[in-house]
């Protein structure tokens, strides 16, 4: 899945948001399911896919993300909802685990 993505992830329904651009959605989404890097996701727990977008360049999905994060929360909650309006973690159609069988955090 090398092309570049613009994602969104919440840590649940209506919860936390997080904006991302990546040129390997599926190798990014295990990181932050892991926890493998630090930051904002794994501060947050911050680790459901709910929203992606596939860009023709890195330089569209760079300024697609900017123009999300400039977006008032309820437009990104409009945005989510237009194609996922139960908030499904659609890693798990990309061939993922879902989150309760990822694997577990610092070792537990």
């Amino acid at each position: 899945m090398k092309e570049p993505y613009v994602y969104i992830l919440a840590s649940q329904p209506y919860g936390t948001l997080y904006i991302g651009v990546t040129s390997d959605l599926l190798a990014r989404l295990m990181q932050h399911r892991t926890d493998a890097l630090p930051g904002f996701t794994r501060q947050y727990g911050v680790h459901m896919l709910v929203r992606y977008e596939p860009c023709d360049t890195m330089e569209q999905a760079i300024g697609r993300e900017k123009q999300l994060k400039r977006w008032h929360r309820q437009w990104k909650i409009n945005l989510i909802e237009s194609e996922n309006t139960h908030w499904a973690d659609l890693a798990v159609g990309l061939g993922l685990p879902p989150l309760s069988q990822a694997v577990p955090r610092d070792g537990c």
